[in-house]
């Protein structure tokens, strides 16, 4: 989507031909194009299967479709596998203080997830997300230690948190012999409050020039391995984070706090979308420390592109063709009824707001196939979107 000038001054009616127009050059979100599928790959030809699945952090008491049908297919694979958590892992705010009443709750939810992926053959990865970071308090940092030492205890042999304690990464996971994974904290980039930098801190690398230097080295390293890029934030999306806004979101703004508000205050209710347009949230691409985050990365990919940058924070299922990164993927659908309005721009591949997940095959004869799967109230699974990750450009 082109950004377009905007005028200094705003009256009421034109703001909102202004944000009905943004809204119509995003698409009507929700469908994309005609899905395709490509046929399913046979385990002995896959070397190791890569799932994705994002913003899983307040799953339903008792029984959450999209984490019960993760845990089927996962068991019913015979292949190799990694589950990778795309960051906020714990609504609202993290894990709480052991003292504080809000702990039991963030540890259900934590322990779901966890539980998800205990099994034989099953490896868990987790990546910090921004409500990780006690949703981007000043007590941020604390409580990403806080969360990596929970899942260094009660996911000991079978799940870890990367990259740890709030520093940034890269760190760099082959899995199999076919596939690279960087994993990176991406709201450190972002986060304003307290958090590890050089001098003053123990990680590898404290600053955005040291990040961006070891990302450059892990991709230049990789040899034959493909190589995934994963953290929370994504490098492309067409969802709210990306300016997508859908009608109800001007008429019904205060659903953003409460999806049961639905309050109307049109016009009014259009100054919300548009501040966050204009860039006024730093969890926004459009926001100035996101979009410096975003050209840091792709400086660090220019001579040796990913095949696929994936993230969540969009609660939506995407794939995009990419820029320097060959591929970017959001999925951040990962608790059933959490979903948000998704456009569809003309180079994107497909894109859903259902719940759900991505599993990408890696295959011995070093292709990859893509599946995006859908899950209903059930927790029934169903593929509605494949395709063999193919080098190609946007008509």
């Amino acid at each position: 989507m082109r950004r377009r000038s905007l005028p200094v001054s705003l009256e009421p009616a034109q703001v909102l031909l202004l944000v009905v127009s943004l809204s119509v050059a995003c698409g009507v979100g929700g469908t994309g194009p005609i899905p395709t599928l490509v046929p399913a790959a046979s385990p002995d030809s896959v070397d190791v299967t890569l799932y994705l699945i994002g913003d899983a952090g307040e799953p339903a008491p008792g029984f959450e479709p999209v984490l019960a049908a993760l845990s089927s297919d996962l068991a019913t694979s015979a292949t190799r596998r990694v589950v990778v958590f795309l960051g906020d892992n714990i609504y609202p705010r993290g894990l709480p203080a052991p003292t504080d009443p809000a702990r039991a709750e963030a540890e259900r939810k934590l322990d779901g997830q966890l539980d998800a992926v205990r099994m034989p053959g099953v490896s868990g990865i987790f990546v910090p997300g921004n409500h990780d970071w006690e949703k981007r308090g000043a007590g941020g940092w604390e409580a990403m230690r806080r969360q990596t030492r929970y899942i260094q205890e009660y996911g000991a042999g079978f799940a870890e948190l990367l990259p740890q304690n709030g520093c940034p990464g890269p760190a760099v996971r082959d899995v199999g012999r076919t596939a690279r994974l960087l994993l990176l904290d991406s709201q450190w980039w972002l986060h304003g409050g307290p958090k590890p930098l050089h001098p003053d801190s123990d990680c590898l690398a404290d600053s955005e020039a040291e990040v961006t230097d070891s990302i450059r080295r892990a991709l230049k390293g990789a040899g034959g391995r493909a190589t995934v890029v994963l953290a929370h934030h994504p490098i492309r999306s067409a969802g709210a984070h990306g300016g997508f806004f859908d009608w109800d979101a001007h008429v019904f703004p205060l659903r953003a706090l409460d999806r049961r508000l639905w309050i109307p205050l049109p016009v009014i209710g259009s100054l919300y979308p548009l501040a966050r347009y204009l860039g006024v949230s730093s969890q926004d691409m459009s926001g100035p420390r996101n979009r410096q985050m975003r050209d840091s990365l792709r400086s660090a990919f220019a001579q040796h592109p990913p095949l696929i940058y994936a993230g969540g924070h969009d609660h939506s299922l995407q794939v995009i063709l990419g820029q320097r990164e060959r591929f970017a993927l959001v999925s951040g659908a990962g608790v059933y009824g959490h979903t948000s309005p998704v456009g569809c721009p003309a180079d994107w591949l497909f894109c859903r707001d259902v719940a759900g997940y991505m599993r990408i095959d890696f295959l011995e004869n070093g292709r990859q196939r893509l599946g995006v799967v859908a899950v209903d109230e059930g927790g029934g699974r169903s593929e509605v979107f494949s395709m063999f990750l193919e080098p190609r450009t946007a008509s």
